[in-house]
């Protein structure tokens, strides 16, 4: 490893050693899953796809449905939905048109009615400030990242953001988090992945990651504990409290 990434690491590690929670002990990066973990997206996800029923002749199923439809990217949300009025997915032609309706609706508002979770800004502000690496790696698609980020001004805290799409595999598959790692010179054992869902812990775990989980996010209606993250936090801004 260069020495400069070296003296970088060590810089940071210093700083992040003022942070208390022991889930930042000898971290350097800490990864953060998007929708259900630092912002509530379902009601406007809900609200896409309930416009995309509407196009296929079907009834809204509304935002207490779909919330535990999310969190293994677009296009499963889509065919769950179909699925819920007895739609069979294996019509490629009709999934496809639901899914392309779905992207159009969420493209066109994706942001309105989302909200940041409680703890979030305060947390990312902290471990900003802190100088640790912040990354996002989220099932959503690429395209909706960057208008999220900015919405609620938060770009600046990241040094990489993946999407489902970015690269071949997603959450649960490791893959994005190493590539993650190794792109900022992070050796797996100095990374924390924060999430919400068993995916996110999953593929934490199999990357050699620390996890770390909250239990309000999306997790199909299970307990996050039943994934037995490293730590477990009702509100993010917990990471950055002062005990």
């Amino acid at each position: 490893m260069p020495d400069t990434i070296v003296d970088g690491l060590a810089a940071t590690s210093q700083r992040a050693s003022e942070l208390s929670h022991p889930a930042l002990q000898g971290i350097a990066l800490v990864a953060f899953d998007l929708d259900g973990t630092l912002i509530d997206s379902v009601p406007d996800l809900a609200h896409a796809v309930d416009l995309m029923l509407e196009d296929e002749g079907l009834s809204a199923l509304g935002e207490a449905r779909v919330r535990d439809f999310v969190g293994n990217g677009s296009r499963v949300l889509v065919e769950r939905a179909l699925q819920a009025h007895g739609r069979q997915i294996d019509d490629i032609d009709m999934v496809e048109r639901a899914h392309h309706a779905f992207m159009t609706h969420y493209a066109a508002d994706p942001s309105s009615r989302t909200r940041l979770y409680s703890g979030a800004r305060e947390c990312l502000d902290g471990l900003h400030r802190a100088g640790l690496s912040l990354a996002l790696i989220t099932n959503k698609p690429e395209d909706f990242i960057a208008p999220l980020l900015e919405h609620f001004s938060l770009a600046e805290h990241f040094v990489l953001a993946l999407g489902g799409d970015t690269l071949p595999t997603r959450k649960p598959d490791p893959a994005p988090l190493l590539f993650v790692a190794e792109r900022l010179g992070v050796t797996p054992n100095q990374a924390l992945m924060v999430g919400d869902s068993r995916h996110d812990i999953a593929a934490g775990k199999a990357a050699g990651f620390r996890t770390l989980a909250v239990p309000y996010g999306y997790n199909h209606g299970d307990p996050i504990s039943a994934s037995q993250p490293d730590y477990l936090v009702e509100s993010l801004a917990a990471l950055v409290a002062t005990y």
